[in-house]
């Protein structure tokens, strides 16, 4: 059985042959003790996780939990670097933690290629994906981004105050992917809606079936219907590039196109919509942003430093002493790339948002080989809303600090955003 041939197989049941991991089972309810029983997914980490990281750092650099059949998650950016550039004993077969895990046997492919693509597949599925992300792709690809933004803020007419999230930051990267590969605008909502909802209770094992199911379910659609009408677009490239010699499998083109969805979505919205957040509460740094347009790149880097909205995850290979913990073999790892962004080791005054800071090297878009290969594209996106909205909506602010709604899971940013812009 080939590689191609092991994920058709495993995409379409995303729990063929996952095995339970039976020291735990995922535990609800409050946080305890954040070094010892910390959950990603508690209301007082989506709401604000910087002074838990603070405060890890601090006293338990890499802390422990039972829940999701036992995880660790390092707070130093010196460790979330050194897991993310080992290959050898931390595995990527998935990066979304919770009570099952995979069978082993899924790797190197695992189960959204590349990103979940263990060496030495990983750089063959990964380089299939690069010339839809080079810099000159994305470059064309910024004109009607912007027509975009501007037909958004178009629809803001007559509105006092408008959701920045739901209206502008959710709507610009599900845009972009869904034209990039091909998809039908009319099915904007729809595809939005099926991967760009943070919202989406993955927890119990039935709803996980159910919501991979409809996401297989819309992608197969397209697929079949690039299949009989080819068109310049990357649906078509995929379905007609090679790997080791023969074409992909549909299904191996379908996990792609999840992957692009997954990534390029909820990562970039969550990222317009921090920056947004920003401005709209710092007055100071608005305007000086609309004194000195020029910044904004340099601005820009901060805000993703500062707001970094991925957490990945690896799993442990073999039970291991690292760095002072006894890891065992299926251990989750988190990598939290936020915290990693926010230790005062690595950044001179770390808490702080210094939009004019130019010693800036961020770990935001990932380390080691599972860097985001998408990293050129959402930085035009964000860039580009952010020009758009300075240039139609120069003042704004928050209508109701308590309203804004923060969360996400892996991926946190604002879900709730209310501006006012009058």
């Amino acid at each position: 059985m080939t590689d191609d041939d092991r994920f058709s197989k495993d995409f379409r049941d995303p729990d063929r042959d996952r095995h339970h991991i039976q020291r735990s089972e995922i535990i609800t309810g409050p946080v305890t003790d954040w070094g010892t029983d910390f959950s990603h997914l508690d209301p007082e980490w989506l709401a604000d996780p910087y002074p838990i990281m603070d405060d890890l750092r601090e006293r338990c650099p890499i802390a422990h939990t039972d829940r999701f059949g036992g995880a660790w998650l390092p707070t130093l950016y010196e460790d979330i670097a050194a897991i993310a550039y080992d290959t050898e004993r931390f595995s990527s077969r998935s990066v979304t933690p919770d009570d099952f895990r995979p069978a082993r046997d899924v790797a190197p492919v695992g189960e959204t290629p590349p990103l979940s693509s263990d060496p030495p597949f990983h750089h063959t599925a990964r380089k299939l994906l690069l010339p839809a992300f080079t810099k000159t792709a994305v470059g064309r690809l910024e004109s009607g981004t912007r027509a975009f933004c501007h037909s958004l803020i178009d629809e803001f007419e007559g509105r006092d105050v408008v959701d920045a999230a739901r209206d502008y930051a959710s709507q610009i990267p599900s845009r972009v992917i869904g034209d990039m590969l091909g998809f039908p605008p009319e099915d904007r909502e729809q595809f939005r809606d099926l991967f760009g909802d943070p919202q989406n209770d993955l927890s119990a094992r039935d709803k996980r079936i159910e919501y991979r199911g409809k996401i297989f379910v819309y992608l197969l659609a397209q697929v079949n219907d690039h299949i009989e009408h080819p068109r310049d677009d990357l649906t078509t490239y995929l379905l007609n590039a090679e790997l080791n010699g023969r074409k992909l499998d549909p299904n191996h083109v379908i996990g792609m196109m999840a992957l692009l969805f997954a990534a390029g979505v909820a990562t970039t919205y969550a990222a317009i919509g921090a920056s947004l957040w920003h401005l709209a509460g710092n007055p100071q740094d608005r305007e000086r942003l609309l004194a000195e347009p020029g910044l904004l790149p340099t601005a820009m880097e901060e805000f993703l430093r500062a707001y970094a909205p991925v957490t990945m995850a690896r799993l442990v290979k073999e039970d291991m002493h690292w760095r002072g913990v006894d890891m065992k073999a299926d251990d989750w790892v988190l990598l939290s790339f936020p915290s990693a962004n926010r230790d005062p080791a690595q950044f001179d005054r770390a808490g702080e948002v210094i939009i004019d800071r130019e010693a800036n090297r961020h770990a935001t878009f990932g380390l080691g080989i599972h860097r985001c290969l998408g990293s050129h594209l959402a930085r035009m996106e964000l860039r580009v809303a952010l020009e758009v909205w300075l240039e139609r909506i120069p003042k704004f602010s928050l209508q109701d600090e308590s309203a804004v709604v923060w969360g996400g899971k892996q991926t946190r940013g604002p879900h709730t955003l209310p501006l006012r812009i009058r």
